[in-house]
């Protein structure tokens, strides 16, 4: 027969604790669904409930896992004291087809277990810690009691957890708070890192709870693995990164959608009407604050204009976030037109002058921003940010290239990489030569968001842009490197239409516009709680108030 331990072997388990006395919930709801993510895909689910009766707490819950665990589980409880203390665990399972059940009696330190597993039984008695914490694997709804006692928990407390008949240590690291806004409410979630201590190295992970003390979600980065409850799986929900304290939700109509967005205003305003800048964010699936490697750029930058006098306006792209619409098929033209609903909309506020918006995008927003400043009356100026000064398919080359100096590959391997990206590019511009590109790199490149990006060519586009032009730069940035901006500022000074140009160079700063040494990819992800340069903010906040001091009103 199968022993206990080859049962657990693969499952993922993780938990935290505290003193054994614990303060009780706040109101929970009774109920709740979780879907369980590996490596991005839904896997599995779980419905649980957490009850409070004269004897104690109760969780419960069904559960289903796909292949290759093939794990589904009927009922599985698991008891606790009323000050969290283990009384009994009861599973009722079938694994790949076969019955599975497990039962287990607490009686102070002694766990008495009976299993019965493809029609073999097995009993086991094991001397454990008595406020240990019940987790049967490959279960994820006893984990609530782990969320419960994580609730209190100090760091740096170890505690012991059970999964019979392997008795384990956790570590218990820090804790920060989170605000989630989901489509009913904004949850005030705790995260809270934790290590798992069997054999081996510790597995490091993290464990979120609402404010009543529920499981929100589980994540163990090192098996890609994530439990989310319903509520902040939704795409719908968002995690807000930052925020002030007069930020205000929007919605934006769009073109058959709405764009979901946050208004930040200065604490106090002395003039009825405000100047404002709408921020444009970059490639990929950007959200409102343009968070990335966990520094919200926009979050940061929204906040200093709005400080410095502005309403500022940042949106979830389309198909991103709280945003309605799908980004699959989107180009660059199509989010020029979400801006220019976005501007359309902060120009018909009360408390907006419409006759000064500015228009500030990052990166590929920079792109975006011109193609809707080319076509946009409202639109007074136009701010480019690390934005290119050549073709989508020159930046490209330049980006694999300087990837490819980064690597150990010989010259040859790296001219037949850059030959086959030049293959690429032909074919998304063309629809002609996909048959000498392997089916995989196609599925990647043949979408009309990179046809488009390579086929972007700012000097068509800046003939038509009237604005006047601050254009930013970090010097460090080696993802758009600063001789962009220098052709941008040479494409800008060349138009017909005689309106200003500025060109601010920041020394010391990469692509995502803060400090940084190398300014290399590779270095963003040691930033930690990195914040955008505050010159970069100064700048734009200076050019924008000699820039709107000039137009006539």
């Amino acid at each position: 027969m199968r022993s206990f331990h080859s049962i657990l072997a693969g499952a993922l388990l993780v938990s935290g604790g505290v003193a054994a006395r614990q303060p009780p919930l706040a109101p929970m709801p009774a109920s709740s669904s979780f879907t369980v993510f590996v490596r991005g895909v839904p896997v599995g689910s779980a419905q649980t409930t957490v009850s409070r009766g004269a004897d104690g707490w109760t969780i419960t819950s069904a559960e289903r896992m796909g292949p290759p665990m093939d794990l589904v589980a009927r009922r599985v409880e698991v008891r606790y004291t009323d000050d969290w203390r283990p009384i009994e665990l009861v599973v009722d399972a079938s694994l790949r087809g076969q019955p599975l059940s497990i039962q287990t009696n607490v009686t102070g330190q002694t766990a008495q277990t009976h299993l019965v597993n493809s029609g073999q039984s097995f009993d086991k008695t094991d001397t454990i810690p008595a406020d240990v914490v019940l987790l049967p694997s490959p279960f994820w709804g006893p984990f609530e009691a782990v969320a419960v006692r994580l609730k209190t928990a100090a760091p740096g407390s170890t505690i012991p957890g059970y999964a019979a008949p392997i008795v384990f240590t956790i570590r218990v690291g820090e804790s920060t708070g989170e605000r989630i806004q989901t489509v009913a409410r904004l949850i005030e979630a705790r995260r809270t890192r934790v290590a798992l201590i069997m054999t081996g190295a510790p597995i490091d992970a993290d464990v979120w709870a609402d404010e009543s003390g529920r499981l929100l979600r589980l994540s163990i980065p090192a098996q890609n693995l994530d439990v989310l409850r319903e509520d902040i799986a939704s795409v719908a929900s968002r995690r807000v990164t930052i925020s002030r304290p007069n930020d205000a939700p929007v919605k934006i109509p769009a073109n058959g959608f709405s764009l979901a967005g946050t208004i930040s205003r200065p604490a106090s305003a002395t003039v009825k009407q405000l100047p404002a800048v709408v921020l444009v964010g970059g490639s990929g699936p950007t959200d409102r604050d343009e968070t990335a490697f966990n520094i919200p750029i926009f979050g940061q930058l929204a906040g200093a204009l709005a400080d410095a006098g502005y309403l500022v306006l940042r949106y979830d792209k389309r198909g991103i976030g709280q945003s309605g619409g799908r980004a699959e098929a989107a180009t660059l033209a199509d989010f020029a037109e979400d801006l220019r609903a976005a501007v359309k909309f902060v120009a018909e506020r009360k408390d907006v002058d419409p006759k000064q918006i500015a228009v500030l995008g990052h990166s590929e927003g920079g792109s975006v921003a011109m193609l809707a400043a080319a076509k946009e009356k409202r639109i007074d100026a136009l701010v480019l940010v690390a934005a290119i000064g050549v073709t989508g398919a020159e930046l490209n080359l330049d980006q694999v290239t300087h990837a490819l100096d980064r690597t150990k590959k010989t010259d040859a391997e790296k001219q037949t990489t850059i030959a086959l990206q030049k293959k690429i590019q032909a074919a998304v511009l063309t629809g002609q030569g996909w048959e000498d590109i392997p089916p995989a790199l196609r599925k990647q490149a043949d979408i009309p968001w990179f046809q488009s990006f390579l086929a972007f060519d700012p000097a068509k586009v800046m003939s038509d842009v009237r604005q006047p032009i601050l254009i930013v730069q970090g010097l460090l940035d080696t993802q758009v490197s600063a001789s962009n901006a220098d052709r941008l500022e040479a494409l800008a000074r060349r138009r017909k239409h005689p309106a200003p140009v500025d060109l601010v160079k920041v020394p010391g700063v990469n692509h995502l516009l803060v400090p940084a040494k190398t300014g290399e990819y590779e270095e963003y992800a040691t930033l930690g709680a990195a914040h955008v340069s505050p010159a970069v903010a100064t700048a734009v906040v200076s050019w924008l108030q000699k820039t709107f001091a000039a137009r006539p009103r």
